[in-house]
């Protein structure tokens, strides 16, 4: 150990040490985290090991660390000061916070020394270390966190034995106490602010407008005098009718203060306010006045010396409130008129030398357009002086501290005349809150702050910082941002610009709040009133801020804790992956291609010029055979459970555009890769096309259409289907493979209908079983069946014809009487052929199909083709090179893209089930490509790997059990389901049959026998689709057709209300009508750690290592540059652990839990957002009041609780009419939001 405390060893040994054995699952003893949260940064900036050990010994290096103050500055201060005296050298700050920091700074400059004090739970709070001394109040639990701040005897014990000479309190909190000013001057100390006589006579809002009743100043009407009585307060409104306003008769800030526009609503106000100006000022006295309807409020900084002189320093505009407290204040008011300016500033001094007035204080005034009327005199400091400051040049802590020490306004030089103003300033007050939530405070640590800066910019400041803790026990306030200009436009400005360029993220704000009311028309002309917010509801429109770097430091630091946890690995990734490394094409002259610059022109051309009929007449038309490259879609689904990224697919889409320009077209998207990017890759699948199709612009992107089942498992109402079909051509989609699972027509019809209306190129799809050469096999589907559904399809006016060959069942000679005869009897037909090469026959059949008359071919790039993918691209270019179906293709171009997905697929191999080789025995099985390799993987994770013999076999069985069934997405899941039912249970095909009416089926089955997927070809198995699905219900005919029209409106409004106003696109939609739980845990995901689309494969499925750096580009010029530092210890309590890294040259912590332990102290029940008889805690707070208990009758917004945060307390109301089931919290209890605080069972 150090002599400085710390551990002797390098901290980068530390940090190594701990990631070791934490995947061993040991812990690492001796570790000091604490020092290395606070100094990781300024030591990984070290190279070596023995530097860092210098480093960490090296106490002048540890003193810059912690920014010691410079001793000799604070001398000169001190002993240059004219202020500083024997009597008058050393102030207590009886506050907390922001004002705390504030008042210290101008203490220091003037040569004073400072004493903080805290309570026991702020004793992490800045103020406290920014201080020359700082003490704790009292014992921990003698006090409530902000009844020390109250505790005047403790306080004033304080100040005597640390031989203070003066004790200046701020705002809130004593600030307006007459008796503690008082004790304070009995002391023998010097109180910062107005006579204690002063306090009494103005601080009392009653008593002020007594006073200003002598000085003929003009009042509101209001109650003679303080009220402690719900009848006295019913009088008053029975004389003087509502609205009315009560108000705490000490204090301010809001406290206490309610607005009440009807007899039903006093009760509840008038006990809310008395209750929390209880709390806050230790007086629970209010008084009651007449409510003016949108009036300005307007105030006037006052200053005087206690010796006869009083001035004003103008006027401050603080008409943007929110519940009586202020948001946004300007100086000086910059729409009021002159007279009325004259006459407000007037009548605040008249009141003012009236009493003889001390110190600092403010007159407030209410403004409408029958004049102007006295509020009250706040006898201390206010949160907005800055904006007086900004604009006068004048110090108002400064004055305050001359004045205590004896100064006059004379020995200071100023007076009235002296006074002028510089343009305007504005304040915000940035706030830990949730305007979009009723302004819900938030608690929790700071990950992030990053604040502004620059001309005119001022931050006053107390608990911002990164890594400070907001707690519920104080106001919310986080930082002032003060910015001035020469006018008020100006100012404006820079206000918006400055809180554009910070950045808070751990705790929710009022930034974007503030953007918006600084940007309201209403706002720019000067022309808000006191109830602005309130009735400007356009103003809550909810700007989402996407936090981006933190939330990707969250996935990374899950990485680093709990491993890669996406589905689907057959082996745990790599540790040293790599990025595959970009081909470089060349042209035939062997000059290289770059492929930044704009692609050659290619199908896509065609069709945008054209339209699809045109665009299908041309490729018929075309010499040569087409080919369509798979790899993005339907070859990583058949080889590596279709978990290719879409970062991967768009690094090489540049390149794929320039070497395959003349392909007919891409399939990159539909099927089973829509939901699989949702579910599995946490991508956006409508992000993937837009951002392919801007890389791509010239080739066509085809996509994969189940028919009346859009891109999901099951059907949906026809306007789902309609609605997806126009969406996707909107973002890029131009070819439609447009296919149903069973070949059912009235399906297909509707899939068409949908492109068709889209303007889409409709490729009309049959999907391809048995053996039509050998139709003994499959009497179902021979040469006529087949002939007779394209008759079918072609008179439904189709652009191009699909043949899909799911299992690769499509031998060449069969290829070629089915083609033969399909062009045969369709001669101007664009015929498009699509199989797999389970067999490892593909390239033969296709080549088969080329000289039968097809027009295009699907095939894989080489090292993403074979097995279960589609025929090998590069063979099927080169056998047919220079022949009459030669496809254009240079057979170089396939070559250099195939050396970067040969990278690809090793990158991926985690994935990879391992089919090794061809197997002919899917003759017999014909178990589609794509669902050989899924349904291998799914074996195996049911521990039927060892039998996957048997599952081939029961998929035989199973197959025929169905009626022998066209089989293809969804109804291939449904022979695969069954197959591993049968395998599970042990079940013979004879005894499924036997004993169907009393075997629990999968879902997938009965639904199937229901009639979910439409009508296979011969019909059901009627006994056997009787015994399945017994008394559910039964559908003959097209599903859809039956189903209501989607109702899209109230889905918006269900998932805005869920994840935000105007956070939902019309493509989420869709998204969420297909698939609802997959849609809402992607959300959730994407909230959590962003999208993670733009993070390069070997991070997204490896952990970092220790002090690696990395870099992510968000987008074009924004790029992070992060290192990982450490792993910090569990913390068993939450089973959780810190991670440590540097983002951008700064620290950043991030808390992850540990997936493999329990915490010991278990967390509590959320609620459900979509249980309407769940009512969860509406913010973060402490219980103070229970209303109900278990049994009790409520009405909906009945009263269930009372909440208390930040000094506010809030009602928290039933959500539903019916009986109290469960009651989830206890008093005393801390709430989180969203924690659950009762269920309601409906009566």
């Amino acid at each position: 150990m150090s002599e400085d405390g710390f551990p002797s060893d390098g901290i980068a040994s530390i940090s190594t040490s701990a990631v070791h054995k934490h995947r061993q699952g040991e812990e690492t003893p001796s570790m000091n985290f604490d020092y290395l949260k606070y100094n990781f940064k300024s030591l990984s900036r070290q190279h070596s090991h023995e530097n860092l050990v210098d480093a960490a010994k090296d106490a002048e290096i540890v003193e810059r660390r912690f920014h010691m103050p410079n001793e000799e500055g604070l001398l000169h201060l001190k002993n240059t000061s004219p202020v500083v005296s024997k009597e008058f050298h050393k102030i207590l700050i009886a506050n907390r916070g922001e004002i705390a920091m504030r008042i210290m700074r101008t203490a220091h400059e003037l040569g004073l020394k400072t004493v903080a004090i805290y309570a026991y739970e702020d004793r992490l709070s800045m103020h406290r270390y920014k201080a020359d001394e700082s003490y704790q109040i009292a014992p921990e639990g003698k006090h409530t966190p902000v009844g020390a701040y109250l505790a005047q005897d403790d306080i004033i014990a304080i100040a005597i034995k640390r031989n203070c000479d003066a004790v200046h309190p701020g705002y809130g909190f004593l600030s307006e106490n007459a008796e503690f000013a008082r004790k304070v001057e009995a002391a023998g100390l010097k109180w910062v602010g107005p006579k204690p006589e002063t306090i009494d006579a103005l601080g009392d809002k009653v008593k002020a407008r007594n006073v200003a009743n002598e000085c003929g100043v003009p009042v509101v009407p209001g109650t003679d005098g303080p009220i402690d009585k719900l009848e006295d307060a019913q009088e008053f409104c029975g004389k003087h009718g509502f609205p009315i306003i009560i108000k705490a008769a000490m204090g301010g800030g809001g406290r206490g203060m309610r607005v009440v526009r009807s007899a039903e609503e006093l009760a509840s106000a008038f006990e809310r306010a008395r209750s929390e100006a209880l709390s806050a000022f230790g007086d629970g006295t209010v008084f009651i006045e007449r409510f003016l309807d949108k009036p300005k409020h307007i105030e006037v900084q006052l200053l005087g010396d206690g010796k006869g002189s009083v001035i004003h320093l103008y006027e401050r505009d603080c008409s943007v409130q929110r519940r009586h407290q202020k948001v946004i204040e300007i100086a000086p008011a910059p729409t009021l008129d002159e007279t009325v300016r004259d006459a407000i500033l007037a009548d605040a001094v008249k009141i003012a030398e009236h009493v003889n007035y001390r110190n600092a204080g403010t007159a407030e005034f209410l403004v409408d357009s029958r004049g102007h009327y006295f509020i009250e005199i706040n006898p201390r400091i206010q949160v907005e002086h800055t904006v007086t400051e900004e604009v006068t040049g004048l110090d108002l802590i400064s004055l305050q501290l001359h004045i205590a020490a004896g100064w006059s306004l004379s020995d200071l030089h100023i007076n009235q005349n002296r006074i002028q103003l510089r343009g305007f300033a504005i304040q915000c007050r940035v706030t830990t809150e949730d305007p979009s939530q009723n302004f819900q405070p938030d608690i929790g640590k700071i990950e992030v702050y990053r604040s502004p800066g620059g001309n005119g910019v001022r931050l006053d400041g107390g608990s911002g910082f990164t890594g400070s803790i907001i707690t519920p026990h104080y106001d919310s306030l986080l930082v002032k941002i003060t910015c001035s200009g020469a006018t008020f436009e100006k100012a404006r400005r820079r206000m918006l610009a400055s809180l554009v360029e910070f950045r808070i993220s751990g705790v929710k704000t009022n930034m974007w709040f503030l953007q918006r009311l600084l940007s309201n028309e209403t706002f720019i002309q000067g022309g808000c009133w006191t109830t602005f917010i309130d009735d400007t509801p356009d103003l809550f429109t909810v700007t989402k801020f996407r936090n981006r770097a933190a939330k990707l430091l969250t996935y990374l630091g899950d990485l680093i804790v709990n491993g890669c946890r996406i589905q689907g690995q057959v082996t745990a990734p790599g540790t040293d992956l790599q990025e595959p490394t970009l081909p470089t094409l060349t042209n035939a002259k062997g000059s290289t291609i770059n492929v930044a610059t704009a692609p050659p022109p290619g199908w896509r051309d065609v069709l945008l010029k054209n339209g699809p009929a045109a665009f299908a007449q041309a490729v018929r038309q075309h010499k040569g055979v087409l080919i369509m490259d798979t790899t993005w879609r339907d070859a990583h689904q058949s080889l590596l459970a279709t978990r290719l990224r879409t970062h991967d697919m768009e690094r090489i889409a540049p390149t794929t555009a320039h070497a395959l320009a003349n392909a007919f077209a891409l399939e990159m998207w539909g099927g089973a890769t829509f939901d699989v990017a949702m579910r599995f890759l946490h991508e956006d699948p409508w992000d993937r096309l837009d951002r392919l199709r801007a890389l791509v612009p010239n080739i066509p992107f085809q996509m994969l259409l189940r028919g009346a089942n859009a891109v999901g498992y099951t059907s949906y109402p026809d306007n789902v289907v309609y609605e997806f079909c126009s969406q996707a051509r909107k973002h890029g989609v131009d070819v439609f493979r447009v296919f149903d699972s069973l070949n059912y027509v009235e399906n297909l019809k509707l899939g068409i209908d949908a492109v068709r209306k889209a303007n889409g190129v409709i490729e009309a799809t049959v999907c391809y079983t048995g053996d039509v050469y050998n139709p003994e096999k499959h009497p179902k589907y021979t040469l006529e069946y087949y002939l007779d559904l394209v008759d079918q399809l072609v008179a439904l006016d189709i652009h191009i014809l699909g043949i899909k060959d799911m299992a690769g069942l499509l031998k060449p000679r069969g290829a070629r009487l089915l083609i033969g005869a399909i062009r045969e009897r369709h001669p101007n037909l664009p015929i498009h052929v699509h199989t797999h090469d389970t067999a490892g026959a593909g390239v033969a059949s296709m080549i088969a199909c080329a000289e039968a008359g097809a027009d295009i071919i699907d095939l894989a790039i080489d090292s993403m083709s074979g097995v279960t993918s589609q025929p090998c691209m590069g063979a099927f270019v080169s056998a047919l090179e220079g022949t009459e179906h030669d496809t254009g293709i240079p057979p170089e171009s396939i070559a250099a893209l195939n050396s970067y997905w040969e990278q690809t697929r090793l990158l991926y191999s985690c994935f990879d089930p391992g089919v090794k080789a061809s197997d002919t025995s899917v003759y017999t099985h014909e178990m589609p490509g794509g669902q050989y390799t899924n349904l291998l993987f799914q074996a195996q994770s049911l521990g039927l790997g060892s039998r996957w013999n048997d599952v081939k076999a029961a998929y035989t069985e199973a197959n025929r059990i169905c009626g022998d069934l066209v089989k293809v997405t969804p109804s291939s899941k449904v022979v695969g389901d069954f197959a591993q039912f049968m395998v599970s249970n042990h079940l013979t095909a004879d005894e499924v049959i036997s004993r169907a009416a009393s075997l629990s089926f999968p879902k997938s089955v009965v639904e199937f026998f229901q009639g979910y997927l439409g009508q296979p070809v011969g019909g059901f198995p009627e006994e056997l689709r009787a015994a399945i699905i017994r008394d559910a219900p039964k559908i003959d005919g097209r599903p859809g057709a039956s189903m209501k029209p989607f109702d899209f409106d109230q889905l918006r409004r269900d998932l805005e209300d869920k994840w935000g106003p105007g956070s939902i696109r019309d493509v989420d939609l869709l998204s969420a009508a297909l698939y609802p739980t997959v849609f809402d845990e992607f959300q959730s995901l994407r909230q959590k750690y962003g999208n993670l689309s733009l993070i390069p494969t070997p991070l997204f499925l490896s952990p970092l290592e220790v002090n690696q750096e990395i870099q992510v580009q968000l987008e074009v010029g924004k790029t992070l540059i992060i290192r990982y530092i450490a792993l910090g210890p569990l913390h068993k309590e939450t089973a959780k652990r810190d991670v440590y890294f540097e983002l951008n040259g700064e620290p950043r912590i991030v808390s992850v839990d540990d997936t493999a332990v329990q915490p010991e102290v278990q967390a509590r029940v959320k609620a459900d957002p979509s249980n309407k008889n769940q009512l969860g805690a509406p913010m973060s707070g402490a219980v103070v009041e229970l209303k109900v208990a278990v049994g009790d009758k409520v009405k909906a917004g009945q009263a269930v609780c009372v909440l208390s945060a930040m000094k506010m307390e809030t009602v928290v109301g039933a959500p539903a009419d019916g009986i109290i089931e469960t009651l989830d919290i206890a008093f005393g209890d801390n709430l989180g939001a969203g924690d659950l605080i009762c269920s309601v069972k409906s009566s």
